[in-house]
């Protein structure tokens, strides 16, 4: 694979993250591509992953030497990422099937391989945002494995952070006054408070009335979290630092026209008997959290 700059190295861990979960027998869903998209790098985030948010056992302090529990550093990032792929596939094929949404909208792709291994049950146009290289290590890894026989996978090479952007996926041949189908996942922590606020506004601006929008973010809070401080660092480490997350994601969306909901993990819609951690709710201050939000254009 061609070398990747810092954030985009983070889609080598989703690859790999995902090609582990392939591997499971309780797996959520199967990724069969995953593993040829990893590479070393993907593995070895992987490893320093795990290590930072996984289990351990640790004495809980109550005078016996000999007794141990174990504790889980938070974010489960293995279960989560698990949990937020299919939560998001389900999403992505019921909005299809039920809304019959003609135009789907990966910003910052990745190695994202849903054109292939979804059972799309509509003809879909699917639009894959990303730099170009990592769309060009994408497609080296992936040859010419076919796409679902329902997908026009159109992949478009950008800065999500430039202004031109927008006018490369109209030029790709995206109808902005039809309704879309748009996912940001794996992207928004990356983004400053005002990236993410010019991202969302563009947004706004490129999808008609009726459109969705589902993305995945983290609490305020859990920037500053001591119990995440080890999965932090590997991300400041690898110089891709989390830089903003948001406490009330819904009125977030609103101030973009967006009408959405957010659900947290382990929640009765975003369990799949995988989440282990507590689930803290909305009212209590001052948790770490994640969201997977979903929302309409009004």
């Amino acid at each position: 694979m061609a070398p990747l700059d810092a954030i985009a190295r983070t889609s080598l861990l989703t690859a790999a993250l995902r090609a582990e979960e392939t591997r499971r027998p309780d797996r959520l869903y199967e990724d069969p591509l995953a593993a040829r998209l990893v590479g070393a790098l993907g593995g070895d985030l992987l490893g320093q992953v795990v290590d930072a948010s996984g289990p351990r056992d640790t004495d809980p302090g109550q005078g016996d030497p000999g007794r141990h529990v174990s504790v889980r550093k938070v974010p489960s990032t293995v279960d989560f990422n698990a949990i937020r792929t299919r939560y998001f596939d389900d999403y992505l094929l019921t909005q299809v099937r039920d809304g019959g949404y003609p135009q789907v909208v990966m910003v910052a792709a990745g190695m994202d391989t849903r054109a292939h291994r979804l059972p799309w049950p509509r003809a879909i146009e699917l639009f894959e945002l990303d730099r170009p290289g990592v769309l060009e290590a994408k497609e080296s890894a992936l040859g010419d494995e076919p796409v679902h026989q329902r997908v026009t996978r159109r992949p478009i090479g950008v800065d999500l952070l430039g202004p031109d952007w927008m006018d490369a996926l109209v030029m790709a041949g995206y109808r902005p006054e039809e309704p879309s189908l748009w996912l940001l996942e794996g992207l928004l922590y990356y983004l400053t408070d005002d990236e993410t606020r010019r991202l969302l506004s563009r947004l706004a601006d490129l999808t008609a009335p009726g459109s969705r929008i589902a993305a995945d973010m983290v609490s305020a809070t859990t920037l500053t979290a001591p119990a995440v401080a080890p999965l932090l660092d590997v991300f400041e480490r690898q110089g891709c630092p989390w830089l903003s997350g948001h406490d009330e994601p819904e009125a977030l969306f609103a101030e973009y026209g967006i009408e959405a909901e957010a659900v947290q993990p382990g929640e009765e819609s975003a369990h799949y008997g995988r989440w282990p951690d507590p689930v803290h709710p909305r009212h209590v201050p001052d948790v770490e959290r994640v969201f997977l939000v979903h929302g309409v254009r009004k």
